[in-house]
């Protein structure tokens, strides 16, 4: 038998055997980019989704430096002496004398026989709740300003219309004298709740006063605004009062 290779024997056509694969050196720096690009095709999607949410999160982040650094830029740089006061003199008069004028509310909420009529308790509980949030927000105006928390003249921003300076413990349209305060401490059950009902309905009034003065002398402003939700509140508040000392047989100074 002749020793001729079947690809080549008559009858045999090469088409039946592929010619044997030509392998090509490619560099592993290509065959890695390869493998690389075809790993982030397949994790772009998510990828590309966290792109805005991180981009969100530092807009938040710069926001609120921002917003920081406006609000604190008054307690740390001193403002040019050419700029507008944070407060206007009544302002800062009626942020001085509320914020006294409140003190004293909660010195008599603190003075109720803890023994009293749960309901006299509960409303006196309300009342210092919301006399202290406005002490707060009294005060931190007052830092801004760079002003004391006390006024050396008390109810000056008032003017002519203030009619209450008779007494040092009149000084604000309302106020407890120390005698009615130390009574109020020593009171205990109907006679304590009837008191301190009594005390707190005119000191709520002299509030109420103070508020509609400034509101009327304010042309606008954060100040006036506070001012009028106290009036709102506190004459709810005083309504309420009234109802109760009513029923227990009192009747307001």
């Amino acid at each position: 038998m002749s020793d001729i290779p079947a690809s080549e024997a008559p009858g045999h056509s090469g088409a039946e055997h592929p010619p044997a694969r030509v392998h090509r050196d490619v560099p592993a720096s290509a065959e890695q980019a390869d493998r690389d690009g075809e790993s982030r095709n397949t994790k772009s999607p998510n990828w590309i989704a966290s792109r805005p949410l991180r981009l969100a999160a530092y807009a938040s982040l710069a926001l609120t430096l921002l917003v920081l650094g406006a609000a604190l830029r008054p307690l740390f740089l001193p403002e040019k002496h050419s700029a507008a006061p944070v407060l206007t003199a009544v302002e800062t008069g009626f942020a001085q004398d509320m914020t006294a004028h409140h003190q004293q509310a909660l010195f008599m909420t603190q003075r109720l026989d803890p023994a009293a009529n749960p309901t006299v308790r509960r409303l006196a509980d309300q009342l210092a709740d919301t006399q202290r949030l406005e002490i707060g927000t009294m005060l931190g105006w007052l830092r801004l300003a760079g002003a004391s928390p006390l006024s050396p003249n008390p109810m000056a921003w008032m003017g002519a219309a203030h009619h209450h300076a008779e007494a040092p413990q009149a000084a604000m349209p309302g106020m407890a004298t120390q005698a009615e305060l130390d009574e109020l401490a020593a009171a205990r059950g109907r006679d304590a709740e009837v008191l301190f009902l009594r005390l707190m309905i005119r000191h709520h009034q002299g509030g109420v006063e103070m508020a509609r003065a400034v509101d009327a002398m304010l042309e606008g402003g954060p100040v006036k605004e506070l001012a009028r939700s106290m009036v709102q509140t506190q004459g709810q508040e005083i309504g309420v009062m009234i109802v109760l000392l009513t029923e227990l047989g009192g009747a307001p100074l």
